[in-house]
């Protein structure tokens, strides 16, 4: 739920957050936001202009001030460093929007001032590929802390922090449920690089990794959390699984393919069942802990819109 009186942050509805566009000018159309839209998704342009307007808006006056302080170091070491990227942390659940969240991001802050280049990295591609995952008996566990390879992670973004340019970020295939082997993300020294992951924000030893000592979260600059209460989640997930089902799941090559001929009551049971043993378990033992530790909250109601934000204050 929205932040109390005493809280670390300061809360807005979605009307008080809308009045903080400004005058940031709306440069998307009903056509690129379909294109942007993911599957279930339901965001208009009434909503970019209230919420992610404004949002793109905070993050570039950020950016300049990051711009500003990095100079600033520079001069007084009388050494300017290699080009470094904003890194900005996109948290929260299975289901709940992050990617088509992360891209609407990617597309308002690209198209600002002197049109930045904004790189956005899913870590979807950094789990174990399947094989790896099957011999370490974690394929359950898909998508929680222990099943991704952190160190990868963790060495792109030291790369990334330290100016290096021609990155590559290996990609993940929805199609296959596997980390796709030829396919790869180029990250060539952007001004803002967006991560969007399932537990980006974790700041402490988890159940795969209890002798870690440094965290992704580190690299961010600023990160953010899309929240929505579990029981909607649920409902999302559900609904989306049985429009794959009538729709990727066809497919032969799909991973899920076998699902593809379950009736409408067989397909609900399975989706459930998954809800309630991955992915709902990892919402409420790794993912949603992590919430307290984003710069800006963005909570969505049941029709999928973002009814209010909480801001951390400084």
């Amino acid at each position: 739920m929205p932040a109390g009186q005493y809280s670390l942050y300061t809360h807005f509805t979605g009307e008080e957050w809308g009045k903080l566009r400004d005058d940031a000018p709306l440069t998307l159309s009903e056509s690129d936001l379909s294109e942007l839209r993911g599957l279930n998704e339901r965001v208009s342009l009434e909503e970019v202009e209230e919420i992610y307007l404004p949002v793109a808006r905070l993050l570039r006056l950020y950016v300049d001030a990051s711009q500003n302080l990095f100079n600033a170091t520079g001069a007084f070491l009388g050494s300017p460093a290699n080009k470094v990227p904003y890194v900005i942390g996109l948290a929260g659940s299975v289901a709940v929007g992050k990617s088509t969240t992360a891209r609407i991001l990617r597309a308002l802050l690209s198209r600002q001032g002197n049109h930045p280049k904004v790189d956005l990295i899913p870590t979807d591609g950094f789990l174990y590929p399947n094989r790896v995952l099957q011999a370490q008996g974690l394929m359950e566990r898909k998508g929680f802390p222990e099943s991704y390879d952190v160190h990868s992670l963790f060495r792109l973004l030291s790369d990334l922090k330290s100016g290096l340019p021609n990155l590559r970020a290996p990609v993940y295939s929805h199609l296959h449920y596997d980390v796709s082997s030829d396919r790869f993300i180029c990250v060539d020294q952007p001004d803002v690089v967006l991560v969007e992951g399932l537990n980006i924000l974790q700041s402490g030893p988890s159940a795969g990794n209890p002798n870690t000592s440094f965290f992704i979260s580190d690299f961010f600059d600023f990160s953010i959390y899309l929240d929505a209460e579990e029981e909607l989640i649920r409902n999302w997930y559900v609904e989306r699984f049985l429009k794959l089902r009538d729709t990727a799941f066809q497919n032969p090559e799909s991973y899920f393919h076998r699902y593809a001929s379950l009736t409408q009551e067989q397909a609900i049971q399975v989706a459930e069942q998954i809800w309630e043993t991955i992915n709902g378990k990892n919402l409420r033992e790794n993912i949603l802990p992590t919430r307290p530790r984003a710069d800006l909250i963005l909570y969505k109601a049941a029709d999928h819109s973002i009814q209010a934000v909480d801001l951390r204050k400084l």
